[in-house]
């Protein structure tokens, strides 16, 4: 249960004391029925809401799945350059749901964002391994080499890479699976082993994979089934 008044501002709605007049001249509508007191105690989780009129979603849980595309900052605000939550809803970034890691400006491709702070936290906590893959194009021909020396982990300037697999697809083309989330880590394993990554674009992330009819710069929230996948990656219980 949660005040009236304390929902419309956790929504994005407005200060406490807008929501506050807004409600006692009677533009909120709760399951139908008009409220006109600040403090009334609601069920944010099953009761419907509607502002001036207007349905809002009032959930304030949310995770999402959006399919990055190249030029936008992983942040939840930038006052220079515009990032990933601009292609949300205001009412998101209003409620936290925040981006799960970053991906570099020019990648593209899955990015997870969550309410959970705790689920953000563990799938990013280094000792659960959850996996990340990547289709990286480089600036040359792939060999064995390259996947070798990617199996037994690369050494660089402030850190020593683990081991990651590298498959390769194309003659300059692979597919990078890590299970750490370094900043610019897959460009710099590439450029350790004589390769420069021309184009990243991020696949998976743990049990979750990008949706491949989701178009670039578009999002969705996610299915029960890949919510649940994504809690036991990180080995938690889903929230009821």
């Amino acid at each position: 249960m949660l005040r009236l008044d304390r929902w419309l501002v956790t929504l994005g709605v407005g200060s406490r004391s807008e929501v506050q007049k807004l409600v006692r001249r009677g533009g909120v509508k709760v399951n139908g029925t008009t409220v006109t007191d600040p403090g009334k105690q609601v069920d944010e989780s099953t009761a419907s809401l509607q502002v001036q009129g207007q349905p809002l979603d009032g959930r304030l849980t949310r995770h999402v799945m959006l399919h990055k595309p190249a030029g936008l900052l992983t942040a939840a605000r930038d006052k220079k350059q515009p990032t990933v939550m601009d292609l949300l809803p205001e009412a998101y970034a209003a409620i936290g749901c925040m981006p799960v890691g970053r991906l570099d400006k020019d990648t593209t491709g899955l990015l997870f964002l969550t309410t959970d702070g705790e689920l953000n936290h563990r799938l990013l906590s280094p000792g659960r391994h959850v996996d990340k893959t990547y289709r990286a194009e480089t600036d040359g021909a792939l060999t064995q080499e390259h996947v070798d020396a990617f199996a037994v982990g690369l050494h660089l300037s402030d850190f020593d890479a683990q081991p990651a697999k590298l498959e390769i697809i194309g003659p300059d083309t692979g597919l990078v699976t890590v299970h750490e989330g370094k900043f610019h880590q897959v460009k710099r394993m590439f450029s350790a082993v004589g390769r420069e990554v021309t184009a990243l674009h991020r696949l998976s992330f743990g049990s979750l994979r990008l949706d491949e009819t989701l178009p670039e710069g578009e999002w969705r929230e996610l299915t029960e089934d890949e919510i649940a996948a994504l809690y036991a990656d990180a080995q938690m219980e889903v929230p009821t």
